[in-house]
């Protein structure tokens, strides 16, 4: 079987050697999955779990920014999970990297109870009741909480995760009260919190949280993380994630 399709290509990550399967026009990862990995990886994990993978992206990255020694994932869509187990089997990973096709919603097939120390999440943003569920694609999907909610993310990790065990994920600063709260009904306690802005004096965009089960209470706020300086030319920081 070819490793990429017609309306694919395999774009080089520059990490590494490392690569990646993507849709020429469908949903293409984002610096968000990138600064989700870099968070993620000085927390020690003998096995992680990357909830709503898509093609992969953060497993593949977090196995070359972290010694964990099994890296795993689950995406619901079969067409992106293909590209998921292709891109795994393009780098040489499948060892290390080992994928599931099925709803998170259902993980517990797949997955044992108090199973991982670290969960990544790059979720759906978008609440749902915005998006028409008929007219479904990939960047819907990955874009709108059709098929899984903040919720399902939360409550499932408080499930797979180890006592203190850690759940980071990467969202949009207008949900970190739900964020918040939902961590708190499901015992999985705020320890990190950092914003994320284009640039000094706006906004943030993006923001990166950290929370630990069954952790005692304390809440950090580092400091914001800028992508580009004035000059609109990328920050010396966002340089050394993408180790540039």
């Amino acid at each position: 079987m070819d490793i990429i399709r017609e309306d694919e290509s395999i774009e080089d990550l520059q990490l590494g050697q490392l690569k990646i399967i993507q849709k020429k026009n469908g949903f293409r990862f984002g610096v968000d999955a990138v600064l989700l990995a870099n968070y993620a990886k000085d927390i020690r994990s003998a096995k992680t779990l990357d909830l709503c993978t898509g093609n992969a992206i953060v497993p593949v990255l977090m196995s070359h920014k972290t010694q964990t020694p099994l890296i795993c994932g689950i995406e619901i869509q079969k067409e992106v999970f293909s590209m998921a187990e292709r891109t795994v089997r393009l780098n040489g990973l499948s060892k290390r990297v080992r994928l599931n096709c099925g709803d998170i919603n259902d993980a517990e097939k797949f997955y044992k109870k108090r199973e991982f120390d670290v969960i990544t999440c790059n979720p759906p943003y978008i609440p749902c009741g915005t998006a028409v569920k008929n007219d479904l694609d990939t960047k819907v999907i990955a874009r709108h909480e059709v098929l899984c909610s903040l919720e399902d993310v939360i409550r499932v990790s408080a499930k797979l995760l180890k006592q203190q065990g850690h759940l980071v994920m990467v969202h949009r600063p207008s949900r970190l009260a739900d964020i918040i709260y939902l961590m708190r009904c499901y015992e999985i306690e705020p320890k990190r919190v950092r914003f994320v802005h284009n640039k000094i004096g706006t906004e943030p965009t993006l923001i990166l949280i950290d929370g630990m089960y069954k952790g005692g209470k304390e809440l950090r706020i580092a400091p914001p993380l800028y992508l580009f300086d004035e000059n609109g030319e990328e920050t010396e920081e966002l340089k050394r994630i993408y180790e540039r």
